[in-house]
């Protein structure tokens, strides 16, 4: 991020009050079964957003974002359009009433790493430290999710806030999505992460998300569970019409998957990976021909153990199991193919996050919270 960026005082005329960092996550397995109850095993990745913020003792919230340079304007108590839904659903979630100054940056690649719930959980943090909130990292998890659902429109699961509050890049984040019981795991013994931008973009909101989301529901109740999660093998999933045993499908196996997966040397973590991206594609269907293609180059790269999609779908971004030490090259190589419109995530091209650095914050900085 170049030097000359504008910081809050060069927008603002003056310091914020308070500022916090949040990081992008990457979904190692476990995909679409957050929002049923399920299991999942994110990672944090470098990349992160901050925001800084401060009172301006007017009635309207001046909200801008470095990445797009602009700057919204909306009346204190009202939701905003863009970007504003993320800031102002966390003011009304808190409390808080005061007009805002708000300065956003990030370096979180938008699609499939949680680039909205690193904004939600790094603005729920500066607002905690400005008004001294007594909310836990959970409780912020909990409020991200809820500007999702209300305000942005998004009927999201609980995994991305959680993995943004509380995961970190050297572990991996085992959430138990229906009770919020959580370890931190060594990553898989042998390997480590890559993350590629697909380049093709994505909209939850208007893609088959929500869609999806009624499906496995719609075969919860049929099938007279509260969730998928109760449902113990993919044999009692037999009454359901076609579309619907596929989506659950990819639900109930996605779980067993990630339960082998917890202590999996990297090999079978790696294909139970390419089995998950399969499901995705075959059975959930919200891969995109050019996530598949990206898939695939990984997959059949020699050091790679296994790949998949991460994230929503429709696009975004990609995620691979590498032999350890190999993990930049591997990026190298499959970007190589792969065409301009690919990106490098994990690991990051530059030492640290970019968003980081031109805040002048610390790569820990903003993540202290009050327990879990």
């Amino acid at each position: 991020m170049p030097a000359s960026s504008p910081s809050f005082a060069d927008v603002f005329g003056r310091p914020p009050e308070a500022q916090a960092q949040a990081p992008g996550r990457v979904n190692l397995l476990g995909e679409h079964t957050d929002y049923q109850g399920g299991f999942v095993l994110p990672s944090a990745i470098p990349q992160h957003t901050v925001v800084a913020l401060a009172r301006n003792g007017g009635d309207t919230h001046h909200l801008y974002s470095l990445n797009y340079g602009e700057r919204l304007d909306v009346p204190a108590g009202e939701t905003g359009t863009g970007f504003a839904p993320y800031v102002t659903g966390c003011c009304a979630l808190t409390g808080v009433k005061d007009a805002l100054d708000v300065w956003i940056s990030s370096d979180v690649p938008s699609g499939g790493l949680s680039s909205s719930a690193a904004l939600e959980i790094a603005t729920l943090r500066a607002l905690r430290t400005l008004y001294d909130l007594p909310l836990t990292d959970v409780d912020l998890a909990l409020i991200g999710q809820r500007v999702e659902h209300e305000f942005v429109g998004v009927r999201s699961g609980i995994m991305d806030q959680m993995a943004s509050s509380l995961a970190d890049t050297r572990h991996m984040l085992f959430l138990d999505t229906r009770t919020l019981e959580r370890q931190k795991l060594p990553l898989p013994a042998g390997g480590e992460v890559v993350v590629l931008d697909s380049g093709v973009p994505r909209r939850l909101a208007g893609s088959g998300y929500n869609t999806r989301r009624s499906e496995v529901e719609e075969a919860a109740r049929r099938l007279g569970v509260s969730e998928l999660r109760d449902v113990p093998d993919v044999a009692a999933l037999a009454s359901l019409p076609d579309l619907l045993l596929r989506r659950a499908r990819h639900v109930v196996s996605e779980n067993a998957r990630v339960l082998l997966a917890l202590h999996a040397p990297a090999p079978l973590f790696g294909e139970l990976m390419n089995a998950s991206h399969a499901s995705l594609r075959s059975d959930y269907e919200v891969t995109v021909p050019r996530v598949d293609e990206l898939v695939a180059l990984l997959q059949a790269h020699p050091d790679v153990y296994g790949a998949r999609m991460t994230g929503a779908g429709f696009g975004g971004a990609v995620v691979a199991l590498a032999r350890i030490g190999t993990a930049g090259q591997v990026a190298r190589d499959v970007l190589a193919q792969y065409g301009p419109e690919g990106q490098q995530v994990v690991p990051p091209p530059y030492p640290e996050s970019e968003s980081a650095k031109s805040s002048g914050l610390t790569r820990t900085s903003g993540a202290e919270g009050r327990g879990n």
